[in-house]
């Protein structure tokens, strides 16, 4: 059983994009997943089907119409029971337990908006799960839903090479939330810089604390923030 995207769009030609290519892309060929774009535009208003207008009080650029997204998202769940998000800089943080819990599902649907944004009643009414992948601003959230299918779709059971690939990365349940240590492989020795002998002594016990310690030193350096749930206890390097 494959996982389900479905995307609303005013600009479907922009998917799979780089989902079609690489795991993702052969995990497609494969049916690991499917993909499925929906024009926004089919139901547009009007002769011209329009499917944005000019802000209500006024201001600048225009405004998603609440009738139009109502049409597309119900022509979409009336099919489909998936969960609905909706790109936005006023979401929720997109975190890497929350990509795993969607892959532990049977698929997603994604609004993406452009202009201004949508009609705020279209939101109220249909309540999609507002995401923002950062504090910055996209020209749509065309880009930001290839970010947050990169995330799931690798993920998917049979999609990585190695399950392993996916337990030990940064922000992993299986990490402990922490960055990732670093990485080596050839040559030994490179512009004057060895490759730890820790990495390469075959002490395997050994190396995974070294791995476990260096990753926390980087965490504390970079991202504190992911410390603040860790234990105490977990939170100091080991003598």
């Amino acid at each position: 059983m494959s996982w389900d995207a479905h995307i609303i769009t005013g600009f479907p030609s922009m998917f799979p994009g780089t989902l079609g290519e690489s795991l993702a892309g052969r995990a497609l060929h494969d049916g690991l997943w499917s993909l499925t774009t929906h024009d926004v535009r089919a139901h547009g208003q009007g002769k011209h089907k329009n499917i944005d207008d000019t802000p209500a009080g006024g201001g600048a650029g225009m405004v998603m119409r609440a009738d139009v997204a109502a049409s597309a998202l119900d022509s979409v769940t009336a099919r489909h029971s998936l969960p609905v998000l909706l790109p936005s800089p006023r979401g929720v943080r997109w975190t890497q337990s929350l990509a795993q819990e969607l892959a532990e599902g049977a698929g997603a649907i994604f609004f993406c908006n452009r202009y201004e944004g949508i009609d705020e009643r279209f939101i109220e009414a249909r309540a999609p799960l507002e995401v923002s992948l950062g504090d910055y601003i996209l020209s749509g959230g065309e880009p930001a839903a290839l970010v947050m299918l990169d995330s799931i779709l690798r993920l998917l059971p049979g999609v990585m090479g190695k399950l392993e690939s996916g337990l030990q990365e940064s922000f992993s349940a299986s990490s402990g939330g922490l960055l990732e240590p670093p990485h080596y492989t050839r040559p030994p020795v490179w512009e004057g810089l060895e490759i730890p002998q820790v990495v390469t002594a075959g002490d395997h016990e050994k190396l995974a604390e070294w791995r476990h310690q260096r990753a926390l030193a980087m965490t504390r350096e970079r991202r504190p923030d992911l410390l603040e749930d860790l234990p105490q206890n977990d939170k100091s390097p080991k003598k």
